[in-house]
């Protein structure tokens, strides 16, 4: 089984975004067996805080089921849980790196990193803007998969 864990600054946005588009994905592929996915926060400020309103309407608009849920933090101990953890942008990197500490196991990926592009996936909570958010989480998605379709 494939363990992810998708990681944005409050996960109330984008890592939950990623976590229910993911498991729709794998679901419509009969390969939800196949995969563990889950999001959490590298701060705490929205921790206990169900999913921003903008990211559910943009999950509905999609036909994407959801559940509510409060944001949590990441923890030490999730390094050794996942076999991946992906970020949003480089903010979540340096995060990360404060409750992570080291990446021995080279785990620790940017989302678009997977569609070959060396950029951030822009946070919603700021731009207002969910449906680019949509689009990029889309792109690094689909890049995930054939990047885990290759290692199996």
């Amino acid at each position: 089984m494939t363990k992810l864990l998708f990681i944005c600054h409050g996960n109330i946005c984008r890592s939950p975004m990623a976590e229910y588009m993911l498991k729709d994905m794998v679901a419509r592929k009969g390969l939800q067996h196949q995969f563990h996915i889950e999001s959490a926060a590298t701060s705490r400020e929205e921790i206990g805080n169900d999913i921003h309103r903008g990211t559910k309407a943009k999950l509905r608009e999609a036909g994407i089921p959801f559940e509510r849920r409060g944001a949590r933090q990441v923890t030490p101990g999730n390094y050794d849980d996942f076999d991946y953890l992906i970020v949003m942008d480089q903010e979540n990197i340096r995060g990360l790196g404060r409750i992570i500490k080291q990446d021995p196991e080279n785990k620790i990926y940017k989302l678009l990193d997977f569609a070959g592009q060396d950029r951030d996936i822009a946070d919603p909570w700021y731009t207002g803007n969910f449906d680019d958010t949509y689009e990029d989480i889309l792109i690094g998605l689909e890049g995930l998969m054939r990047f885990l379709e290759k290692k199996a």
